[in-house]
This record gives C-alpha cells, sequence and structure tokens, in this order.
C-alpha cells in the first residue's frame, strides 16, 4: 500500500513537468510533422489543413530559392565553424598564459556572444555599406575608391555574414576552451620541454588532443547554431533586392510568414532537422578516431 502511495506521490510531482514536456514540445514536433503532409494556411484555422502527401517535399526540391538555402547554409557551416573553432583555440590558448591586460581582453572578445544579435547584424550592415567602414579601409590599399557592394553583389553577401558568425561565435568558445585548458596538467608541458619539443609541436601533440572532448562538443553545438542561422541573414539581407545569402531558416520564416503556406514551411523545417541529425550522427560516428577520453 505505502509503495503505491509512493509512485503516486511521485507521478504528482512529476505531472507538472510531464505536462509541459507534452503541450510544449511532443504536441509541436508532432503537429509540425503532420502539416508538413498538408496543404495549410494558418489564417484558414485547423479545419483550413489539407492532406497534401508528399508533395510539399518534391515541390521544395523544385524551389530555386531553397536550394539555393541549403547552398548557402552548407557554405556558413563548413566555412564558419572550423574557422571559429581554431580561432578559438588559439585565443584561449593565448590568454591562458601571461598576456598583457588578459582579463579586459576576454571581456572584449564574451561581449559580442551577449549582445543583441539584431544590433550586431545592423552593425554588420553599416560598416559592409558601400560608403562603409570596410570600403574606407580598403581604399587606403588602392588608388582608386573602393565600392564594392557587399550587401548586394551575388559573390559577396555572403561574407559579411560568415564574418558576423565567426565574430560572435568567439567569445563564447574561447571561454569554454579556457576552462579545459586549465585542466591539462603543467607536467605533460615540462615533461615535452625536457625532450626538445617546440611550442607548436607542445600546441599540436598536447594541448589539441587533451581538449579533443570540449572540441567535439563545440563542433556539435556551433554546427547545429550556424544550420538554425537567421537573424543575421535575415537583417542584412531586408534591403537587398536579390536575397543571395539565404539561410534555411530564413526560407522557412518566408515560407510561413510571407506566403502563410504553413505546411511547406512544416517540410523545410523538418528537412533541417534531418540535415542536422545526420551531421550531428556522423560527428558521434567519427569522434572515435580523433577524441580522446
Amino acid at each position: 500500500m505505502k509503495r503505491k502511495q509512493d509512485t503516486l506521490t511521485a507521478w504528482l510531482f512529476l505531472a507538472p513537468a510531464i505536462i509541459i514536456f507534452l503541450v510544449l514540445i511532443v504536441y509541436p514536433i508532432g503537429m509540425s510533422g503532420y502539416a508538413s503532409f498538408t496543404k495549410w494556411k494558418f489564417t484558414s484555422g485547423l479545419k483550413g489543413m489539407k492532406w497534401y502527401g508528399f508533395k510539399n517535399y518534391v515541390n521544395i526540391f523544385k524551389d530555386l530559392n531553397f536550394k539555393a538555402a541549403i547552398s548557402n547554409t552548407f557554405l556558413y557551416v563548413f566555412v564558419t565553424v572550423p574557422i571559429s573553432i581554431i580561432l578559438s583555440l588559439i585565443f584561449a590558448f593565448l590568454l591562458n598564459n601571461k598576456v598583457y591586460m588578459a582579463k579586459t581582453l576576454r571581456l572584449f572578445y564574451f561581449i559580442p556572444y551577449i549582445a543583441n544579435a539584431v544590433a550586431i547584424a545592423t552593425l554588420f550592415s553599416t560598416w559592409f555599406r558601400n560608403d562603409g567602414m570596410v570600403n574606407n579601409i580598403l581604399s587606403f590599399f588602392s588608388k582608386d575608391p573602393v565600392g564594392l557592394k557587399w550587401m548586394s553583389d551575388k559573390s559577396l553577401c555572403k561574407i559579411p555574414v560568415m564574418f558576423m558568425l565567426v565574430w560572435t561565435s568567439l567569445g563564447y568558445l574561447i571561454i569554454i576552451y579556457m576552462g579545459a585548458l586549465q585542466n591539462v596538467s603543467s607536467d605533460l608541458y615540462e615533461a615535452a620541454e625536457i625532450d626538445g619539443a617546440s611550442k607548436t609541436q607542445q600546441f599540436l601533440h598536447i594541448t589539441f588532443p587533451m581538449v579533443s572532448q570540449t572540441t567535439f562538443y563545440l563542433l556539435i553545438i556551433r554546427m547545429i547554431a550556424v544550420f538554425k542561422v537567421f537573424v543575421s541573414v535575415n537583417v542584412m539581407s531586408m534591403k537587398s533586392p536579390a536575397k543571395w545569402n539565404t539561410s534555411i531558416m530564413v526560407e522557412v520564416y518566408s515560407a510561413a510568414f510571407s506566403s502563410m503556406q504553413f505546411g511547406k514551411a512544416c517540410a523545410e523545417a523538418w528537412i533541417l532537422v534531418l540535415i542536422v541529425l545526420f551531421f550531428t550522427t556522423v560527428q558521434f560516428v567519427g569522434q572515435k578516431k580523433w577524441v580522446h577520453y
């Protein structure tokens, strides 16, 4: 009898969390999965949902904008994630040593991570205008004024987005790496110096392997974050006549709230989920070869 009462008490305590989980997580996931197979305008309510089968998924891959979004998002991931990881590890390694104004530098690196994303995107838009700071700096190295159209040129508009993705991520990555580096035993470096290893060799053969678990974690979370990039692209391309730098999340938002095609938007979102799951699985399988536990 007492065991039944204890079980009932436990379920009563768990009930609020379970209800919240079911209502705010399980139901939306299931609803979006079902909606991806329907033709649905949100303004028509649930009664307006019409079964559409796999047509949303078929039509999506015929959509040139979505194809461009996938291509751009992959570019953002494969370019910015490795650069962010490498730079943050180098900066963390340097800041862990005796560096002048190290605490101030740590603060400066971390501020972009906690700052408002819309404000930062607006700042980058200003820097990369035709008459912005970047072109003015480049003009010092050229006889003629530099008037590169960073935000509207098809071949250049992705560069400001990638700069922002790297710049805003460094603060968090550096802090995590600094914590990991402080757990690396100094005895390893002393033994390496006795054996005649250079600083570069110590970094490659001691530092990097000892923080490989942290690197694996940061690769996963940074990859997922860049796959979901939205604010920087949406703000920077707002005044552009052609959104050459579009991303998957921007296309999901556009389909849902501009075209009001919620079925299509849900299908695009699920494609993004599958892409993230695939690359996360690849990371977990591949980590056995380079992560040291």
